[in-house]
């Protein structure tokens, strides 16, 4: 079993590694943080959605920015746009991430068979809100692994190697990784370890894909 500790609500918005750093956010800082990532979630441009709720862009630009507070009337006509109760802009300000903790050894454990054979999968935690997936994986192959470079999902994927050396396919081309090599690539293309030079081998996976 798992000795993955849950905390609470982890902002992915594309700004947060940043926010994150500078301690609590101000009331029209998360506003303004919330206003923006949903817009950029719906793919609305700043013109857009301005225009659609009635105000200037300049205003607008000014909230997301966390630069003038805004008037209920004005957060209730941009919630109407995005689809969202006003409540939800309002959530940044509750000072709560969601964090996903692993001591060493305790992920959770899943073991490859059939054509995957000798494959350990050790999951170091996940995210669980969001609109994007962050799931991170330690992947050993064993001596008696069987080559597998038939994966494929949609996202993008990171492999960063920690032991061992494997040729390890991408589509039509095959790389040769060795510890500290890295790649990142579309994982909607077939890859996967096709050759196992030196044994055991050990990578660290981040698969990463959007729930939306």
């Amino acid at each position: 079993m798992s000795s993955v500790k849950l905390l609470e609500d982890i902002d992915l918005s594309p700004d947060s590694s940043l926010r994150d750093n500078l301690g609590p956010l101000t009331l029209e800082a998360g506003i303004g943080a919330e206003v923006r990532r949903l817009r950029k979630l719906r793919d609305l441009t700043v013109t857009e959605l301005s225009a659609a709720a009635g105000i200037s862009t300049g205003t607008l630009s000014k909230i997301e920015n966390g630069g003038m507070g805004a008037s209920v009337t004005t957060l209730n006509a941009l919630a109407h746009v995005l689809n969202v109760p006003i409540s939800q802009l309002f959530v940044e300000t509750e000072e709560r991430r969601d964090c996903s903790f692993v001591k060493a050894g305790k992920g959770v454990e899943i073991a490859r068979g059939g054509s995957k054979a000798g494959h350990l999968y050790q999951l170091l935690g996940y995210s669980l809100v969001g609109a994007v997936g962050v799931d991170p994986y330690l992947v050993t192959l064993s001596t008696d692994a069987v080559p597998y470079s038939g994966f494929r999902y949609a996202g993008v994927r990171f492999v960063y190697m920690l032991a061992g050396k494997v040729v390890y396919r991408h589509a039509d081309r095959t790389y040769i990784l060795e510890p500290n090599d890295a790649m990142v690539f579309d994982a909607g293309a077939r890859h996967g370890p096709e050759e196992l030079l030196k044994t055991p081998i050990q990578y660290l996976s981040v698969n990463i894909y959007s729930r939306v």
